[in-house]
């Protein structure tokens, strides 16, 4: 599990941890740094940071719990 606390970290992890280079993680990127310079709200970059780790085979948190939950 990762959590993170500022826009500067997610941008790290897009570009330095991220396990695939794909349309989504680039689409994120350009998303936070748009964020970053003000020209799109911080839930644009949100999003597009949320999808580009569901394309890269990553869930919420909350789906995860909710799994174990009907598992067990």
């Amino acid at each position: 599990m990762q959590k993170f606390s500022t826009i500067e970290q997610v941008k790290y992890w897009l570009l330095k941890q991220s396990p695939v280079a794909d349309e989504a993680r680039s689409k994120a990127l350009k998303q936070v740094e748009a964020a970053m310079n003000c020209i799109v709200p911080v839930g644009v970059a949100r999003r597009a940071f949320a999808a580009a780790a569901r394309s890269a085979g990553f869930i919420p948190e909350n789906l995860v719990v909710h799994a174990a939950r009907r598992a067990s």
